[in-house]
Order: structure tokens, then sequence, then C-alpha cells
């Protein structure tokens, strides 16, 4: 029996970073939306358009013509399939897409990436399979597109696909179900090290279906042991100093990969998200040196979420080499268009539980970042350079990550907002305060929040950037202790043990036991990424409209989600949303079925339910080829939460369905993450 089986979506080696299940019969101040005039309905009708912010040059915010985020323009070519069904119980094991489009597997868990032969998943995996096939548990992605002129040109039909490897469920790689209790191993270690991180996959169209070129030169394996270099300010500090590395400039692998982001000089960006986990220290080590503030603040445990790494490589003890935990939760750029090149862990844009990282591009070639930190009651970010983005030298883009101001933001009542400077010197960022220089604030960024007082928000996950107007749209997942008793708050000492506050209701998180979720959008003052102030509304407030509690029906003007949590728009200006929720359609989610992705039209708010998603996983990840006609979506942890039987939830993607696999001749033995392409029939642009 799989003894970490636990809450739906809540295993320790998939932390949601809350749980939907307190009820409460506290009263709602959705009427504060109302009184600010920031419902939906009531923001569209009296918001400017895009047309009408260039007509006036840009400047209705700062001219002070109203307050509020502009919304983008309804996209290109609108949307323009008929909504799938909600998968309900009895859930279908498989992916379903609209009529008229499909959906087939691309890569999976165990794929070879060289010309070695495929990982056969009835075997453990091992740790020499794993460096060279498709790694675990899937996450954010993004498609490069090999240089191409014209319509039709080859970067359709040809390009560098880099996916994010988040965790891994130890029972599934090894073959165990009694994990908990086998004896632990380095090479258990290493092979789950491996199996983590990115992998860089050419693919191709070959016959009008896409196909993972075998070999490539491009191909290959970024994992938990592969050397990274630390740039910006905190490279070299002395909390990121080792035994390994006495210089703290040369960190070995990263973790925990989670969503992503893409710089327009061609790189990649992975973002470190639930590292606290690995870590871990035996119980007499901590009762000698207990736990620090800063590594509460952080999340660190004795047992970390039941991986046990501590137990056999003394690099994940937190009392054998403690600065270790400090050397991730960062940004990781990557250069997928040369397999020689290092990553780089770029210290500027903070240190925290990283979901995504949005890259725009000002006017003046200014580069902003937009960031979430995944955990209740944690931050919203922007990174913006100081040195401008050169379209014509490639190289001279090589280090602006590495220099900038890191702003974290706070959301007034009034629609307004700021964005708050995380610079050592100012506003209490001091020795005495327990920041002895930039670096410091960098490696302590959620005490430095704290210290600022910025807005504590439900779980910020996913940003995406509306192509045209550079509206910056960012998902809340959830909050089971928003507005719940005794309230509270994360001290501006910083010293809250990581998720533990209960923050009352605000205007940007509205309800109370906020189980389903929202979405937020703002737009900095003027169009001007680097403005120290923008204005922000409630783009969508998730639930389930048969709730007979009428603050978890939301207001979705369309199809029923929640959890929202991977968010993308296309180039047309669709707005895609995936989500991340329970995966077996009950309890709270017996009405909203599976986990889906939606497509929404920014303006009016039309939602429709375009894809449906396998028993127990999650929908994330998502990119297209530059015409629009070829869609990748990720399928992470299909049949999570399994008892007993690795296929007891679920036997996709090797039972056929969606198929052909690399494994559909053998049939299911345990199920696996993988990329899906998904095509219209008609092949035209997916959405429309």
């Amino acid at each position: 029996m799989n003894e970490f089986k636990g809450d739906p979506m809540s295993i320790p080696f998939h932390p949601d970073n809350d749980e939907t299940i307190n009820p409460s019969a506290n009263a709602s101040i959705n009427d504060l939306i109302e009184q600010r005039k920031l419902s939906r309905r009531g923001f569209l009708k009296g918001s400017f358009g895009a047309t009408t912010i260039a007509a006036l040059g840009g400047s209705a915010i700062a001219d002070g013509l109203t307050n509020f985020a502009q919304a983008a323009p309804s996209p290109i070519g609108g949307i323009g399939f008929s909504p799938v069904a909600a998968n309900i119980a009895p859930m279908t094991d498989a992916i379903t897409v609209p009529p008229g489009y499909a959906a087939r597997v691309l890569v999976s868990w165990g794929d070879s990436l060289t010309g070695a032969p495929h990982w056969d998943p009835a075997l453990p995996m091992t740790e020499a399979v794993q460096l060279h096939t498709y790694g675990a548990h899937t996450d954010g992605m993004h498609y490069f597109p090999f240089p191409s002129t014209g319509v039709g040109g080859v970067g359709n039909t040809r390009g560098l696909l880099v996916a994010n490897h988040e965790y891994v469920d130890p029972g599934l790689v090894h073959a165990t179900t009694t994990y908990g209790t086998d004896a632990m191993t380095p090479d258990r270690v290493d092979t789950q090290l491996a199996a983590h991180g990115i992998s860089v996959v050419e693919v191709q169209d070959s016959n009008g279906a896409f196909q993972v070129r075998r070999p490539s030169a491009f191909n290959r394996r970024i994992t938990g042991k592969t050397p990274c270099e630390v740039g910006g300010p905190a490279a070299g500090h002395v909390l990121l100093r080792t035994a390994a590395d006495p210089a703290g400039t040369r960190v070995l692998g990263t973790l925990n990969n989670c969503a992503n982001g893409h710089t327009p000089w061609g790189t990649y960006l992975t973002c470190e998200e639930n590292f606290n986990g690995y870590f871990g220290a035996a119980a007499d080590a901590l009762a000698a040196q207990p736990l620090t503030d800063h590594e509460r603040r952080y999340g660190m445990a004795a047992a970390g979420f039941g991986y046990r790494w501590h137990e056999a490589d003394a690099r994940f003890d937190l009392r054998a080499n403690p600065n270790e935990q400090n050397r991730f939760g960062w940004v990781v750029e990557i250069d997928p268009w040369n397999p020689k090149s290092v990553p780089v862990k770029r210290t500027a844009l903070g240190r925290f539980k990283h979901e995504s990282a949005g890259v725009v591009v000002g006017a003046d070639n200014k580069v902003a970042v937009y960031m979430g930190d995944d955990e209740r009651n944690e931050y919203v970010y922007k990174f913006v350079s100081s040195k401008r983005f050169d379209p014509k030298n490639r190289a001279a883009n090589r280090d602006i990550l590495d220099h900038g101001t890191l702003y974290v933001a706070r959301f007034e009542a009034d629609g307004s907002g700021r964005w708050l400077p995380l610079v050592w010197g100012q506003n209490g960022l001091t020795p005495e305060n327990g920041f002895a220089n930039q670096g410091e604030v960098l490696i302590k960024c959620r005490q430095a929040a704290d210290r600022l007082g910025a807005t504590m928000m439900d779980r910020p996950e996913w940003v995406a950037s509306h192509p045209a107007t550079r509206e910056v749209y960012l998902t809340l997942t959830n909050n089971n202790r928003r507005g719940t008793t005794p309230a509270s708050s994360n001290g501006a000492d910083g010293t809250t043990t990581a998720a533990s506050a209960r923050p009352p209701v605000d205007a940007a998180n509205p309800r109370r036991d906020n189980r389903y979720g929202h979405i937020i959008r703002w737009r900095d003052t003027g169009g001007d990424v680097g403005a120290l102030t923008f204005g922000w509304d409630i783009f969508a407030e998730c639930g389930d409209s048969l709730n007979p509690q009428p603050h978890l029906q939301g207001n979705i003007n369309g199809d029923d989600y929640g959890a929202p949590d991977g968010l993308w728009f296309d180039a047309d200006g669709r707005l895609w949303i995936q989500t991340d929720q329970a995966g077996d359609a009950q309890g709270d989610w017996a009405n909203i079925g599976g986990n889906v992705m939606m497509c929404a039209d920014p303006a009016t708010g039309e939602t429709r339910r375009f894809l449906t998603s396998p028993r127990h996983c999650e929908v994330t990840g998502i990119t297209t080829t530059p015409d629009g006609r070829t869609l990748f979506v990720g399928i992470q942890h299909p049949g999570e939460d399994w008892s007993g039987s690795f296929t007891a939830n679920s036997t996709w993607p090797d039972s056929g369905i969606n198929g052909p696999t690399t494994a559909s001749a053998a049939g299911a033995s345990k199920p696996r993450s993988s990329v899906v392409v998904v095509t219209k029939d008609d092949g035209g642009v997916i959405g429309t």
C-alpha cells in the first residue's frame, strides 16, 4: 500500500501548498469589489480599450483618467470551438478535446532522447537510463522554433521543446510500494536527482505529425546534479558557500522545476519552486540545533516531503550542510541552442518558491520579469533590468537578468497598486534588521518583503502578459486560510513560519476559504514596465455555479473551473488557463470534474472548456508553434494518489488512448507524465 497516500493533490512529494477543506460561515466581503466598481462587468464598462490608450499616447492612467488596469482586446479570430463537457465521475481516463481537434502523445517519461533504447516502465528507473531519457512529472515548457522565413517557414515544423520536470513519485521511480520503509541509498538519490530538471528535445513534423528527433545534437538533460553558475548580487555570498563550493558561485543542480519563462534573446527560464521538501535532518541533530527563523520562513522541516535524501546524501542534510538550501529557490537561465552552455541561477530575481517568470519588454527595451511565490500568503514580484535589451546583439543580453531592481507588490483597496523596491539600505532592509547587504536581501527575499508590508496573496502561480498591451494576468490558485480565525499576518520581523498566517480577506483576495481561486490582472502605469505604480482588477473568481454557498459560485462567464494554475496567451490574444485541483471529480469538484484547460476572451471574460484530462492528474505546461497550428500541452502525474497498484487510478498514456506511445505494445505498467500535441483537423489555428 502507498503509505504516502493523502488528500487529493496533497501527497508529500507534490504539495499543493494549500488544502481546500475549511468550510466557514463567516460573512463574505465581495461587496468591497462592488463598492470599488471592480467587478468584471463594471470594470469592462468603465475602462478604456487598447485603442483608446494608444490614441492617448499611453498616458490614460498617468493622467488620472482611471486607476484600473485596462482590459485587453478580444482575440484575433475569436474563440470558435464548441466546449467539451466536464469530465465528471465516473471519469474518462483520457484527454478529450473539441470536435474537429485531435490530441496525440508526443513524449512520455522515460522515452529516449538518444539512439539508446526507451525505458521499460515495468522496471525500476536507474540514473544511467534517466540521463538519456525524458524526465519525470513534466511541467512548464516552451517551443523555440528553428530560424524560418515567410509563411510556413521551417520554424513551424522544427524546433526545440524545452520542458521542466518538477518532482518525482519515488514509488514509481523505484517500482516499490514500500518506499517509506525501504533502505535509502545513494543510488536512489542519484536516480531521483536525474529525473528532475529540464529536457531539451528537438521535435520535427514528419508526415504531418510532430515526432522527437533521435538522436539530435540539441537533445540533453539538465538535472539535479548538473553544474550551474551563480550570477547576480548574491553570487559568492557567505550564505551560499559550502565545503564543496567555498566560493559560493557554482551549484550542483536545479530542483523542483515548476513553471517557466523565456526571453526575447532566445533563452529559457526554469523556476525552482518547492525546494524545501528535499532537505531534512535527524531528530537528534535538530534537537541540538533547532530550525532557525530563516529555515522556518522557507518551510524547512525535519522530514521534508518524505524523499529521505538527507539519509543517504549529506548535501541535503540541514545540519551537515546548512547553506545548501540557500542555493535553491532561484530562476535559472538556460541556453537551449548551446548544448555546452552552463545554466545560470539569476539571483537578482530573488529567492522564493518561484512558480513562473513572465518576461515583458518595455517600449524603452528595458526588461521586466513578473513572478509569484507559490505558497499561501506569499507575494508578487517584479524585476526591472537596468540594462536594455539589444535585439541586434544576442551576446550583449547575456547578463541582463543580473542587473536591475527587484520589487514586491502592494495591492490597494481602490484598485491601485505600488511596486516597493527591495533595495538594501532602504525601507528597513538594514543590518539592524538582519540584512547585511543586497545579497542577503535576495537570499532572504521573503523576510525582506515581510518588512516592506507587501500584500499577502492566495498562492501566486503563473504569470501571462498580453502580446499587444503588456497587461499582466496572474493565477491565485487557492487559500484555505484566508479569512479564518484567529486572524494573523506575516510578521514584519520575518519570523512567520511558511504558510502559517491566517490573513483576513482584502480587496485583492476577497473571499474567505478561497478553495476555488481567482485570476487577477494589472497594467503598469502608462504601460511602462518600469513604473512604480499600477492599476488592477480581478478578472475571474473561479467556482462551482451549482454550489449552494453564493461566495463559492464564482463570476465566470461560461464553463466552471477551479484552482487556476497554468496561464498563457497565444499570439492572437486568447488566454489559456490550466488547472491544478483534486483530479478525481469528488467533493468540491463533483460538478466541475477533473482538471482542464480553458480558453478565455480577456475583453469579455467568456470562458470555454477546451480540454479535459485523464484521472488524478494536473494539466500544466503549454506552448505552440509560431503559426499557432500545433499546440503542446503537458499532463503531469496521471494516477496520483495510487494505492496498492501503480495503475489503481490511471493507466494513461500507455492504455492506447491518445496514443500510440513507446510502451503501448506492452500495455500500461504505471502511469507516465507526458506531453501531447493538439492539432485541428482542418489544419487551422488552435482555438478558432
